[in-house]
């Protein structure tokens, strides 16, 4: 069954019958029901198309994903956050539109999609510490959701962000009080706000602490596992070794794990090691005693709000700034334990 044939065995418009699956106020609850057991009862899907020129829309969302280089393009949280997201469409009958750009050519991007009113709006991944597409979305006009925010931006704007200055401040803590001194952190690009913001957490935590910041401590790069063994590897080759890691991937902390098994050193025994968890399908942290101790956020989960944020918002274009900060859990694993003092021999 078609949206044409759905409508005539109604009674109504094609406009309505689509307004009706989508939840619009100006139709009636007893209207909608009965659109609703009808479509179900002829086993209608909604054919995105037709349905968006009935209503005006394109029944789609847009996602421009930033990639500096090739590893961006399989990025596992990239997948898990669509995946997310896409659940969200498929119940209120939106596809995905999915754009892979060089930071360069963004701009031009999100113009000419906008221009042939491809989408109905954005999803924003990957912002920066003061992102420019903020103004840009703006200019152009179309709903957007940023995944994350633009800490140093002064816009405001709608996002959805777990609170990483807080998990890596309570993460850098438990270390601490566990008697670690010399923590490593293992971090994404700081150009990005999710690792800035986790940096300040780490730093916040270790002048709380009457700690000293050792910049030679801090690292920042794509999270890789190859960036991880790299990162650890020369910071085993300290004279005075870092006894535990804070790591913003478990991708990252795979590579670290390598590091110190051809150290000799022990995981939770000889150094401690915490890692930030998106609850990543393809990456298991789980079982009865997780593998790593984690600050726990599933950006799935993020992806079925956000989409959900940005349906709203396009429903309600008048809508103040939408914002939700998730926090994360803390979840403690195998891999940390009471600081052993000592130096690699």
């Amino acid at each position: 069954m078609n949206l044409k044939q759905l409508s005539e065995k109604l009674g109504l418009s094609q406009t309505t019958v689509s307004r009706a699956l989508n939840g619009y106020p100006e139709v009636n609850e007893a209207t909608r029901l009965r659109v609703k057991q009808a479509a179900a009862a002829g086993n209608y899907r909604p054919n995105v198309r037709a349905m968006s020129l009935a209503i005006g829309k394109a029944m789609t969302i847009g996602h421009v994903i930033p990639v500096a280089n090739t590893h961006d393009v399989v990025n596992p949280i990239f997948a898990e956050f669509i995946a997310g997201a896409s659940q969200t469409y498929d119940v209120n009958g939106y596809e995905l539109s999915l754009t892979v750009a060089e930071s360069k050519n963004e701009e031009s991007i999100y113009r000419s999609i906008a221009a042939k009113r491809a989408v109905d709006g954005f999803i924003v991944h990957s912002p920066l510490r003061d992102d420019p597409r903020i103004k840009l979305l703006k200019e152009i006009g179309l709903p957007y959701v940023v995944h994350g925010r633009s800490c140093d931006s002064s816009e405001q704007y709608n996002w959805i962000d777990m609170n990483n200055r807080s998990a890596f401040k309570q993460a850098t803590k438990l270390l601490i009080d566990l008697g670690h001194k010399n923590i490593a952190l293992i971090n994404g690009p700081e150009t990005l706000s999710f690792a800035w913001l986790r940096r300040l957490g780490f730093e916040e935590a270790l002048t709380e602490s009457g700690l000293r910041h050792q910049s030679k401590l801090m690292c920042s790069d794509a999270l890789t596992e190859t960036y991880g063994y790299r990162a650890a590897s020369q910071l085993l080759s300290l004279d005075e070794r870092p006894t535990a890691f804070l790591v913003s991937s478990y991708i990252a902390a795979l590579g670290i794990r390598r590091a110190l098994a051809q150290a000799g050193l022990t995981i939770g025994q000889d150094v401690s090691v915490i890692i930030h968890d998106d609850e990543l399908r393809y990456f298991d942290n789980g079982g009865h005693v997780p593998q790593f101790t984690s600050t726990r956020s599933s950006v799935r989960e993020a992806g079925v709000i956000a989409a959900q944020m940005l349906l709203d918002i396009i429903d309600n274009p008048h809508m103040e700034p939408q914002t939700h900060l998730l926090q994360s859990h803390l979840i403690i694993g195998s891999s940390t334990g009471p600081c052993l003092k000592g130096k690699v021999s």
